[in-house]
């Protein structure tokens, strides 16, 4: 059996972007006989520009419902708090201390806001450091990830690789999964919906604000008699998403005919997003309203993954003559 890992940012409620682009093929890929997936809720690396107590624990607590709700099987694959298995920053750092310094100034976690460096914590800095540790310490064989984080998984392999050649092999040497199809899900005003961008559609929202929240979707002036093309409306390209092949078809339709304007189209995609994830916005409510069964789950996850750290750590340890 294949044990694949990923790590889940905190960094807030997941929103339409993380579902589809993330959460909902993880899940799919957990079904699978041949695999044992591990999926980590990274509540440490939230530290580098989260502060607030409260805010984090929502947040973890957010992505731990919305895991569930979406049907991740805890039977099967682990679900668990970063933070809740120490282990993790004894090994990260055991690793800091065999990674050379010009490979983490590379790092494009720290390339991109090296520009302002007073702004750049160690934190970040040692982020792809943490990130091995994350990998390493539960021997993991395959990681998923984007092509944004494919550098780190590379760095990761070169530390392990550094440390197996002078200690013999102590880590499993992890390759990365990475898929071309993955979607790139536009957000309201049509770039990558991000956290970031503050353009995201939250589908957990009660129904009158998530009817507000996509009601915000960017759209041209286009008077509501004409013509228009549906290849070049955010609102077009989120219902292709997730609405039926006929129903995308007759949508398609009712832009080029004219006489159907966006607020239209922005209702019925509000009512696809609604219905189709009734039962998950329904089941997500339920765990945001009894954590205490929330807890119980990740503590399940986070028992048997300390079970599984303690093991890589003490060969760590006693080749390091700890």
């Amino acid at each position: 059996m294949t044990r694949l890992l990923t790590g889940i940012q905190s960094s807030g409620r997941p929103h339409l972007g993380n579902i589809l682009g993330a959460i909902k093929p993880a899940i799919e890929l957990s079904k699978s006989p041949d695999k044992e997936c591990f999926y980590f809720i990274a509540d440490l690396h939230s530290l580098t520009s989260i502060k607030e107590a409260d805010q984090r624990r929502e947040n973890t607590l957010a992505v731990a419902a919305a895991w569930l709700a979406f049907g991740l099987d805890t039977s099967k694959n682990l679900i668990y708090r970063q933070s809740k298995v120490p282990e993790v920053c004894e090994l990260s750092w055991y690793l800091n201390c065999f990674t050379p310094l010009p490979m983490l100034q590379n790092a494009h976690s720290f390339k991109d806001k090296s520009a302002k460096l007073a702004e750049v914590n160690s934190g970040l800095f040692t982020y792809p450091v943490l990130m091995a540790a994350d990998i390493l310490l539960y021997d993991a064989e395959l990681v998923p990830v984007g092509k944004d984080q494919k550098q780190h998984l590379e760095m990761t392999r070169d530390i392990a690789g550094s440390f197996n050649h002078q200690y013999g092999d102590i880590f499993v040497l992890p390759e990365s999964k990475i898929d071309e199809n993955v979607m790139t899900i536009p957000g309201i005003d049509g770039q990558k919906m991000s956290k970031s961008y503050q353009n995201y559609i939250d589908i957990f929202l009660p129904e009158k604000k998530l009817r507000k929240n996509v009601m915000q979707i960017v759209t041209d002036s286009t008077p509501l008699e004409e013509p228009k093309n549906p290849d070049n409306c955010n609102v077009f390209a989120l219902y292709r998403l997730l609405a039926s092949p006929s129903e995308v078809e007759q949508m398609r339709k009712n832009y080029e005919g004219g006489n159907y304007g966006y607020g239209h189209a922005k209702q019925a995609l509000f009512e696809v997003i609604r219905d189709q994830f009734t039962q998950e916005r329904e089941r997500f409510d339920y765990y945001m309203s009894h954590q205490q069964e929330l807890e119980e789950e990740l503590k399940k996850g986070e028992a048997k993954a300390r079970e599984i750290a303690s093991v890589t750590l003490g060969r760590v340890r006693k080749v390091l003559g700890f």
